[in-house]
């Protein structure tokens, strides 16, 4: 059986080792066929690789030179446009300073124009005259009109009196920030009445300076009346009388007023409390030292018992207490100095804070005055500064009542308390004299 097997084995195995074989040698050719199709590919692709290399040098230097000619291209159309837009620029603002000089042109021809109307000078409206044609006419005329009124001239014309009556009569003016009303009734300074309207002004003294400018001889000072204009009238220079202050001032005024008065009834009562205490001083001393000079010391306190004050009361307590020990001397003078003391500086404490409450009185009216005003303001305005002045004004008042009260209250409050500590060093340094000379004379 395996004989059979290995009979049938070995022609099968000789068959497909002969195919094998047959087939390898296919495949070798067919493999060397196509590695000498690739190696000419190859080579023909190295060709090919190389002239692109070639090529492509060629046209980047190409590009290099177009972008070169692009940039110098690009440089030099920079280099215009800013040159253009420099120059667009200037010609912009040359545009817009023509523009704005022919506005200012024409603002000044306007104001030129609004300027010399009141003065009864019409300046063209017309398109044939240009504006600068208009400001030469402007100039010429305002030359002509800055010669009249900077002068001094008489006109016929009419003004009111102080009593509201109208008059007529000559009216000087001066320049045109003056003028001067003659009439048979009365002469003087004129001020403006409203509505371009004059009204004689009532300071003293001016109806000489209108007679001699009315001669064109003025004198060497004026009363004068300076105006901005005549078309608001101005009103009288009255002088506040001292109940129109105090009215001003409100309650706070009144108070402050009471403040002072009772500060100066203290005053008044310390100033005689401190002469009764420094009156026959010397004497009082005098008669004492020479009591004890001629050995009748016993007699000096029967010899000043007439005495009255705190000097004579301060010594008299020491000569009682004489004959004993120096320290219970002193110390029974400085008793009697510092019950003194209540009586001497009476009155001085209420005279100080009289003086240190009046200005904040004053600086509280003042709050209140300003608060007043403000409401005043926020309920009509700004519009008119006379009443604005006017309430401020009022509302200061007070301020200045509190430091009139205070200031001499103070000043004099302050010397009166030097001159009561002056009284009582006296008492204390006659006092030791007369002590130290009893020691003397006893010893």
């Amino acid at each position: 059986m395996k004989a059979m097997i290995m009979k049938l084995f070995l022609p099968i195995f000789t068959l497909f080792a002969l195919l094998t074989v047959t087939n390898a040698s296919e495949l070798d050719r067919a493999y060397q066929k196509e590695y000498a199709f690739l190696k000419a590919q190859k080579t023909e692709l190295a060709k090919r690789l190389e002239t692109d290399k070639v090529q492509q040098e060629k046209d980047l230097q190409l590009s290099k030179e177009k972008v070169e000619a692009l940039q110098s291209t690009l440089l030099e159309v920079s280099k215009n446009a800013k040159t253009s837009s420099e120059k667009l620029e200037k010609l912009s603002k040359a545009l817009a300073d023509k523009e704005d000089n022919g506005g200012l042109v024409g603002n000044v021809v306007n104001q030129a124009r609004l300027t010399l109307e009141p003065y009864g000078v019409k300046m063209g409206d017309d398109n044939k005259t240009t504006d600068v044609q208009k400001i030469q006419q402007a100039l010429s005329v305002s030359t002509k009109l800055y010669g009249e009124l900077s002068s001094i001239r008489n006109e016929k014309g009419e003004f009111y009196l102080p009593d509201g009556k109208k008059v007529e009569g000559d009216i000087v003016k001066v320049g045109n920030v003056a003028a001067y009303g003659i009439s048979k009734d009365a002469a003087g300074a004129l001020a403006p009445a409203g509505n371009g309207a004059y009204k004689l002004w009532n300071a003293v003294g001016s109806s000489d300076d209108a007679k001699a400018m009315y001669a064109k001889k003025p004198n060497d000072t004026v009363n004068i009346f300076v105006y901005e204009n005549l078309d608001k009238e101005v009103d009288y220079v009255k002088e506040k009388t001292f109940v129109e202050t105090m009215e001003d001032g409100g309650i706070i005024g009144y108070i402050i007023f009471a403040l002072g008065l009772f500060g100066l009834v203290l005053l008044g009562l310390r100033v005689i409390n401190l002469m009764k205490a420094s009156t026959n001083v010397n004497d009082i001393t005098q008669i004492v030292v020479e009591k004890v000079e001629s050995g009748k010391k016993h007699e000096a306190l029967d010899a000043i018992k007439g005495f009255e004050g705190s000097t004579a009361r301060v010594i008299k307590s020491a000569l009682r207490n004489i004959d004993k020990d120096r320290e219970h001397v002193e110390d029974v003078i400085m008793e009697n100095i510092l019950n003194e003391s209540t009586q001497i500086d009476r009155f001085g404490g209420f005279v100080l804070v009289i003086a240190a409450v009046a200005p904040l009185m004053g600086l509280l009216g003042t709050v209140t005055g300003m608060i007043e005003t403000f409401d005043v303001i926020t309920e009509f305005g700004t519009g008119d500064p006379k009443l604005l002045s006017g309430g401020i004004s009022a509302a200061l008042v007070t301020t200045m009542q509190g430091l009139i009260v205070a200031i001499p209250l103070l000043l004099i409050g302050n010397l009166l308390s030097g001159w009561a500590q002056g009284i009582k060093d006296s008492m204390e340094q006659n006092a030791l004299h007369i002590v130290n000379l009893y020691e003397k004379y006893r010893g």
